[in-house]
């Protein structure tokens, strides 16, 4: 990148300069324009450059608010580097309360994408040319599916040692290695070299306060390890990630009416009980049991089952119990009203 300017959709920014950027990214049936909504802050002084990206799903909604917070954060003031921030990448899907794309193709497998191919292959290539490869590193925001939760966690190639390092940088309780995907944002952004966490939390279409602050939090511990942003002066403990290799989900043996028996973040062991399957009269069908002791991260919340459908996710580590303790501390962030 240059020292004297960056630029984005025709638009160049300086060192110094704030620039609120709209990128083109086609036309709705009735002829109106839609954009991108792209923030880039660089700072006066030399240092990396980093992309926020959320809503690649259209339905996820907490990176948007993350983003928002972070646009608007004090500690900004302080910023080396460029920050480049995109609240809303599927404008289609936002519009339509949708994952996917019109076409109900999902985003996030067709990156890098192609400016000739289908709608949402020149959203990805326009995202990857315009603001990707401009980049050195990038957080990508997700949350669970429809009526489905998720722990805040961060998804990565752990194997890795720099993106392990900017993932413990994160600060949530979970660290999951995880491949990445053909066409998927993270696999784009590997071949360019730029180094991109994933960080899952909350469920579609809601807002999750303590994901949105972990999420903030998170991403401004990572601009303070890239050295983006001053050191903290808190002498409150970071929370110690740990790491898990594998994860699996429980899922229903029958279709009925679920009681749910755990939540988020609890811990389990081997056979346990997680979920008891009713039919219309309120006989038992079924139990859904743990196969293995682990951390639930991920959990549906509607009470309806299919046979067969995902119901919890369940990480497996050598040490749960730091892993409940860096909940703990993770609820901390909460305002006392919100815990009460």
């Amino acid at each position: 990148m240059s020292r004297n300017g960056l630029t984005i959709g025709g638009i160049t920014v300086r060192p110094g300069e704030t620039q609120k950027i709209e990128l083109p990214a086609g036309r709705l049936y009735t002829d109106a324009a839609l954009s991108i909504p792209v923030y880039v802050k660089r700072g006066k002084q030399d240092g990396p450059t980093l992309f926020l990206s959320a809503a690649i799903h259209g339905d996820e909604l907490n990176g948007i608010s993350i983003i928002q917070r972070l646009i608007h954060s004090p500690k900004l003031r302080s910023l080396r580097g460029t920050l480049i921030a995109v609240p809303v990448v599927n404008v289609y899907g936002v519009i339509n309360h949708s994952r996917y794309l019109p076409d109900r193709r999902d985003l996030n497998r067709l990156f890098p994408g192609s400016k000739k191919g289908s709608l949402g292959g020149r959203i990805a290539s326009l995202f990857i040319d315009e603001i990707v490869a401009k980049c050195d590193f990038g957080i990508d925001f997700h949350t669970g599916a429809l009526h489905r939760s998720n722990l805040p966690q961060i998804r990565a190639n752990l194997d890795d040692e720099k993106t392990l390092a900017l993932a413990r940088a994160f600060g949530v309780p979970v660290l999951l290695n995880s491949n990445v995907r053909d066409g998927s944002l993270r696999q784009a952004a590997s071949d360019l070299g730029v180094t991109t966490l994933l960080y899952e939390a909350g469920e579609a279409l809601r807002y999750d306060e303590l994901s949105i602050l972990a999420g903030e939090r998170g991403t401004i511990n990572v601009m303070r390890h890239l050295g983006m942003l001053p050191k903290s002066r808190s002498k409150k403990a970071a929370i110690e990630p740990v790491t898990a290799r594998t994860s699996r989900w429980a899922r229903a043996t029958d279709s009925g009416f679920v009681q749910l028996h755990k939540e988020l973040g609890d811990r389990v062991q081997a056979n346990e009980l997680l979920a008891t399957i009713r039919d219309p009269y309120g006989n038992v069908l079924n139990e859904v049991r743990t196969a293995y002791e682990g951390i639930i991260i991920g959990k549906q919340n509607i009470p309806l089952v299919q046979e067969g459908e995902a119901m919890y996710h369940i990480a497996y580590f050598h040490q749960p119990s730091d892993v409940v303790e860096g909940i703990e501390q993770l609820q901390d962030l909460l305002p006392d009203d919100l815990t009460q």
